[in-house]
């Protein structure tokens, strides 16, 4: 065999033999797990805004008649809100949340049912900042021509402080989750992998607002009774779900 040849085949086998030893004889690595945990908080707070939510019906025989008045009290109805916050300098947001226009039908014949009229709703929604003037939106839109109030909710702002501690307190939940469980398997917490909000957080119902016949009142003509709304606290809830990575 050429001398030359021969040197390549004994450094080939001396290159293959040195790297099998390596990966034989090479240390153990350690082992990485990826696991998922959830931390949940929930505490009471108090709300910063109110969502008030009321709607103007009218009825009648024509369909645009009805449509008109309706449009006319609604008007009537945003300006009335706008002028019992004004003084006041909050932030008012109102929008539409509906708006309806049905036949009323005789389905009580045994004819083919007849259109009897038409019923008009539009639905309004009102979010202020201010909670204290709740009361007054709820009477001035009354007066100027509401005459269905579909509810009041109170919540919690994006911007509230009472937010970020809520996902602070589940973060902190998910990362001792991971910690322990990290222990149990005698390996530590060598990364976060991905952090991110299970659900958005979540207020319970407050309870409903109440009347009480001796609170402010306002003298004109006959004695007027401003409605008072009570917002209690409301239940705030987080979610964080948390995967991280842990050395074994």
């Amino acid at each position: 065999m050429n001398t030359g040849v021969f040197k390549i085949v004994v450094l080939t086998a001396c290159i293959v033999l040195a790297a099998s030893a390596i990966y034989v004889f090479r240390p153990n690595r350690s082992h990485l797990t990826r696991i998922t945990v959830v931390g949940d908080s929930q505490a009471k707070v108090s709300p910063d805004t109110a969502l008030i939510t009321f709607s103007v019906v009218t009825q009648g025989k024509q369909a645009f008649d009805v449509q008109q008045e309706n449009a006319r009290k609604s008007e009537s109805v945003k300006q009335a809100v706008q002028a019992a916050t004004k003084d006041a300098k909050v932030e008012v947001e109102i929008k539409t949340s509906d708006y309806s226009l049905n036949p009323q039908q005789d389905n009580y014949s045994f004819k083919t049912p007849k259109i009897l009229g038409y019923d008009v709703k539009n639905t309004v929604t009102v979010s202020i900042n201010s909670l204290d003037q709740v009361g007054a939106i709820i009477d001035a839109a009354t007066k100027a021509g509401a005459n269905s109030v579909d509810g009041i909710r109170f919540v919690v702002s994006e911007a509230s402080p009472a937010q970020g501690d809520a996902l602070n307190l589940a973060s902190q939940q998910a990362m001792a989750k991971a910690e322990a469980i990290a222990k149990s398997l005698n390996g530590r917490i060598v990364r976060v992998v991905e952090t991110r909000e299970g659900g958005t957080p979540e207020l319970s119902r407050p309870d409903p607002y109440s009347a009480d016949a001796s609170t402010n009142t306002m003298t004109a003509a006959k004695t007027e009774y401003r409605t008072p709304v009570q917002a209690g606290q409301v239940n705030l809830k987080a979610r964080i779900v948390m995967v991280v990575e842990i050395e074994t």
